[in-house]
């Protein structure tokens, strides 16, 4: 049964309200969002230096901020921290991209069965909400705006879980998963595909079908992955961006 809309959550990422918190986020958090966006959308690409001058001028802060952030991108696998050379944006293999997408898919399933089981009615309407902006950005042809909304619902359905644990794997992979969902989105084919694969996993949802909505996350995940070695190419020693 879902809890009722007193549960300690307070709605879905990218959703406003009354009772909302503000987050109140520290330099380093910026930094380390603002990093890890710009090696997902591609603005940072596979094997560049990182132009450590050059954002600390940017973002008008110090190279230690900068630094610890690149130090944590590096645990996520985004970054190469190069001995007395600075840093660069990891390179990701074909099979190192599969297993990821193997781990991850499992993880958004088993995310999608706990969320069904406890999920509020108010968290089902806001979720509902992101959607229907993603799907009005999917038809406008706004593919950044589309991929923050398809990243958001992605997330609210891991809140929704409510397990720590899993959470806490689920953000040690999402940087690579996350950089590799953007590039198969270039594919008109598949986002179109991916926007029907929403919609059923939020018909899913709204049902409290458990084994449906874990099924289709599972599938979901595993089109990006093939999709993706379309982009790239079938090579398994090849990087990708």
């Amino acid at each position: 049964m879902a809890r009722d809309s007193g549960s300690r959550r307070q709605g879905a990422p990218g959703e406003g309200g009354g009772s909302e918190r503000i987050e109140r986020r520290t330099l380093h958090d910026e930094v380390l969002d603002r990093l890890r966006d710009m090696i997902q959308e591609g603005e940072l690409r596979a094997g560049e230096r990182i132009p450590e001058r050059a954002l600390c001028d940017r973002f008008g802060i110090s190279r230690t901020p900068l630094r610890e952030a690149l130090k944590v991108l590096a645990t996520e696998g985004l970054i190469d921290l190069l001995p007395n050379r600075g840093a660069a944006v990891s390179r990701i293999s074909a099979e190192g991209l599969r297993e990821a997408f193997e781990v991850m898919g499992a993880l958004e399933a088993l995310g999608g069965e706990l969320a069904c089981a406890r999920i509020t009615d108010a968290e089902v309407a806001a979720i509902r909400r992101l959607h229907e902006r993603m799907v009005a950005h999917h038809r406008a042809g706004r593919l950044n705006d589309y991929f923050a909304l398809n990243q958001a619902i992605h997330e609210a359905i891991l809140a929704a879980a409510d397990n720590r644990m899993l959470s806490a794997f689920y953000g040690r992979l999402r940087g690579q998963v996350q950089r590799a969902r953007f590039a198969a989105n270039l594919s008109e084919t598949r986002w179109r595909q991916a926007v029907a694969e929403h919609e059923e996993m939020m018909a899913a949802l709204a049902a409290r079908d458990a084994e449906k909505l874990g099924r289709i996350m599972k599938r979901h995940l595993s089109n990006k992955f093939e999709t993706l070695l379309d982009v790239v190419g079938e090579d398994q020693g090849r990087a990708v961006s």
